[in-house]
């Protein structure tokens, strides 16, 4: 068929963004080699039809690098500039086979390197799609030769294609050395769109090696670069790949919302290619978030477009994955199925590495199905071989840890199942962005939750308390120094009696459980366990109660709620919690983001039963783990009573306006300080580096009265909002990474500040925001906010908070008396005025 016949429209293809590396274009600008000839500038003419490519609008590219292929069609040159553009466009919509045929319909221009080598460079990218491995690498070592005697500058666009079939065959290594060597010539070259190719395959190669956080520097370096060129498909292809990388790091909020976009923008640009696979990392974040209909969706949506455009490692992804949801739904049948058909296609293809994941499935499904020894010789197979993965690794081992358990084997379940946390835990200790330290431990939620329940149900509780206490808080406990940093697994010995002696009162750990949760009760003399409903239940209903806070008196008006979850989550331990008593909350999953003293406690007893607040008979304080409360040194440092007071800023946008009754609450806090023992940042100089050139470390009391921001994707991101400083946007942002770094001797911070505690909690470290930081910067107590809190009533609140405080009343005490001044009095006796401040303790 003559070239002016076959014309591609539609929509079409994507590409698996952790194993395959993106197409190269911006080479074609650099084979021209003639100006302007026929009718019109064909230079002009060729840069308007790349910068559109560029930008990613690829049928629009295509149909205007046809018509002018056509236009000079008297000049082989500027013909085989077009054509080569055309096919570029074709490609990149997944259409293989009609990329092929533009390129082969004309004489091969032999004897001309700077038109040759894209040519065979695009030709062979074409069969690599299709796993032709073999036509692919003959086409690419053909322009290899021409590139050793050659110095055309689409010489680095073959290296990048090299490096793509290095990566699909998961010779990652090489793969890594040649994007390597794309990169040195692409910036040898001044080539701004191979360079962002190159950073973004080398980003690939990261994703491939289980390098997550080195992953994600290479892709935001490439999407950068990505920016300058205006290249919007590299755009989305950095973007979709970061979704990935922190996927892989247990973010799943971060990486739905960066694959969403991608997805969207892929759809936008009709780039099949990559929807395909970011549609299918969109639903493994719903697969493990339970939400099985929308991954469901998500699966069958890309495996159509994988089957559309008929690439073979897009629809191994989708099938491998589906296989996976059908067994989470109890689909043996289709599980078995789809697992089969990704177990072949990998076996057709040589990939051994590809082999085991399906392998995994079905060992799974032979589990499920009562087949033991089929599943232990497939669990083992996986586990042992070289090439395995080691987040498939310790999937392998937790499976055939409850398998032994299953089948009644406890001692073999207990060895297996803390093998799978030490595999784990290896990875962890790669792991080196501390924002992905504080993410990661999502991935082990589920082997660390059935082991402590498969302990529990051994009957060692005070083993499956240890456990379940070395999972929480790690990546704060090893910035104090309280667990060592390193490979090792398994906890350290954990005296929670000693800690609750020490505390003065009762603790309360609680473990939120995808079947079946739990509560220790620990006091001086014993520890008790009680189980609680699966932890969808309690975070169900923790989420509704806690919107209801802010909305209305729940006193008022007689909501039943807090009552119930009163008897959910306290009930089962009153006995241990007498009035008057002081308790130590540590919470898990969303009841970290409860504030306990609003829990509603009946009367039953009484003559006529009357609700009040869980705040009226006890004092509470919160922990993050028994480790970290039971962390300050039991020998408190001496030194003078003195506060560092920051605050009453200068608005630095229109997004933080000043607060009216900020100067009111500075003035209060100072005047229970002397003036020689205190130091005061307000209004301009009040800004980031002043706080941090005011030596924190030498007060005893800080004390922040400003603005709070909290970031859910980013915790470390979470700031109090200061004075600008300089003409940088963010300068007035005291960030909780910068925080953390400022180390503190402080007794007590209190910042009085929306969302100071926090916005989301993570699996294995808790509430992660500003008190975290100002807790891992060595601080004892924390007082932070977990929503909104009034302008209004926060000066009446913090005033009589240092009234007690100069009593001596203890933190705990005095943070309790002056909300119960609130909760008494007539104007702001409504919860949502005193119940957003939390104390965070570490016992001193």
């Amino acid at each position: 068929m003559p070239i002016g016949q076959q014309r591609v429209t539609g929509r079409s293809g994507r590409i698996r963004a952790q194993v395959i590396i993106v197409s190269g274009t911006s080479f074609l600008l650099l084979i021209c080699l003639l100006g302007c000839n026929g009718n019109g500038d064909p230079q002009a003419l060729y840069d308007h039809a790349y910068k559109t490519l560029v930008h990613g609008d690829l049928i629009q590219a295509q149909d205007e690098a046809h018509r002018e292929c056509q236009r000079f069609r008297s000049n082989p040159v500027w013909t085989w500039k077009f054509r080569t553009l055309e096919a570029r466009a074709v490609l990149q919509q997944g259409h293989y086979p009609e990329a092929v045929e533009i390129l082969k319909s004309a004489p091969f221009p032999s004897g001309q390197p700077d038109l040759a080598v894209p040519i065979l460079t695009l030709e062979g990218e074409a069969y690599l799609e299709t796993h032709d491995f073999q036509e692919a690498g003959r086409l690419f070592g053909e322009a290899t030769t021409m590139c050793d005697s050659s110095a055309s500058a689409s010489c680095g666009y073959v290296l990048k294609a090299r490096g793509r079939m290095e990566g699909q065959q998961n010779h990652w290594d090489s793969a890594g050395r040649t994007f390597e060597l794309a990169l040195a010539f692409a910036r040898a070259h001044d080539d701004t769109s191979l360079e962002s190719q190159a950073l973004i395959s080398l980003g690939n190669v990261s994703l491939a090696q289980e390098r997550y956080d080195e992953a994600i520097d290479r892709s935001e370096a490439g999407y950068q670069a990505a920016k300058v060129v205006d290249a919007r498909r590299l755009e989305l292809i950095a973007q979709g790949n970061l979704g990935w990388a922190y996927y892989k790091l247990g973010n799943s909020e971060k990486a739905l919302e960066l694959s969403s976009a991608a997805a969207s923008l892929a759809k936008q640009l009709d780039d099949v290619w990559n929807e395909e696979n970011y549609l299918t990392n969109i639903g493994y974040i719903y697969m493990d978030e339970h939400k099985l209909d929308l991954a469901a969706q998500s699966f069958q949506q890309a495996l159509g477009l994988a089957q559309g455009i008929g690439a073979k490692k897009h629809i191994y992804n989708a099938l491998r994955v589906m296989a996976r949801l059908a067994l989470q739904t109890g689909d043996l049948p289709n599980a078995s199925q789809y697992a089969h058909q990704a177990l072949e296609m990998a076996r057709r293809d040589g990939n051994h590495l590809d082999e085991l994941y399906p392998m995994l499935v079905e060992g799974q499904i032979a589990a499920r199905g009562g087949k033991t020894a089929e599943a232990e010789t497939t669990f083992l197979q996986v586990e042992h071989d070289k090439s395995c993965p080691v987040f498939l690794k310790w999937e392998a081992e937790h499976s055939l840890a409850r398998l032994y358990e299953d089948e009644q084997h406890p001692d073999a379940a207990d060895q297996v199942y803390r093998l799978a946390l030490a595999t784990f835990e290896g990875a962890r200790f790669e792991v080196r962005h501390e924002d992905s330290q504080i993410s990661f431990l999502t991935n082990a939620a589920r082997i660390y939750d059935d082991y402590v329940h498969f302990l529990v149900t051994r009957k060692k509780t005070e083993e499956a308390l240890r456990w379940a206490d070395y999972s929480r808080a790690r990546t704060l406990a090893e910035g104090l120094g309280l667990l060592a940093k390193g490979k090792a697994v398994g906890p350290p010995e954990l005296d929670a009696r000693q800690i609750a002696r020490r505390a003065g009162g009762t603790l309360l750990f609680y473990w939120l459980g995808e079947n079946q949760s739990y509560l220790w009760a620990i006091t001086a003399q014993k520890i008790s366990l009680f189980p609680l409903p699966p932890g969808k239940e309690i975070d169900d209903a923790v989420e509704r109660y806690s919107e209801t806070l802010k909305m209305q008196d729940v006193l008022a008006s007689a909501d039943k709620s807090g009552q119930a979850l009163f008897q959910t989550l306290i009930g089962p331990a009153r006995d241990f919690v007498k009035k008057d008593a002081k308790v130590f909350i540590i919470p898990d999953g969303r009841l970290n983001n409860l504030n306990f003293e609003t829990l509603l406690v009946s009367d039953a007893d009484a003559l006529q039963p009357k609700v009040h607040y869980w705040i009226e008979d006890v004092t509470i304080a919160n922990a993050s783990s028994l480790r970290v409360l039971a962390s300050a040194p039991t020998e408190k440092e001496k030194r003078n009573r003195s506060l560092l007071l920051v605050g009453d800023s200068v608005a630095p946008n229109d997004d933080y306006r000043e607060l009216p009754q900020a100067a009111a609450q500075m003035k209060s806090v100072a005047s229970h300080f002397s003036a020689a023992d205190q130091k005061i940042l307000t209004r301009e100089q009040a800004t980031p580096s002043a706080y941090l050139a005011s030596s924190p470390e030498e007060f005893s009391y800080i004390h922040f009265v400003a603005h709070g921001t909290a970031s859910r994707l980013s915790p470390l991101d979470s700031a109090i909002v200061l004075s600008k400083e300089s003409a940088q946007d963010n300068s007035f942002k005291l960030y909780a990474r910068v925080i953390k770094g400022q180390k503190l001797r402080a007794d007590l911070v209190t910042i009085s500040a929306c969302y100071s505690a926090g916005e989301r909690a993570y699996s294995g470290e808790g509430l992660v925001g500003l008190s975290w930081a100002f807790l891992a910067a060595g601080a004892h107590n924390v007082v932070a906010a977990l929503w909104d809190v009034s302008d209004a009533s926060t000066p009446q609140l913090m005033d009589k908070f240092y009234d007690e405080l100069n009593k001596g009343a203890s933190a705990d005490a005095a943070l309790r008396t002056a909300k119960l001044s609130l909760l008494h009095g007539k104007q702001f006796h409504n919860a949502f005025y005193w119940a957003p401040f939390q104390l965070y303790a570490r016992l001193g």
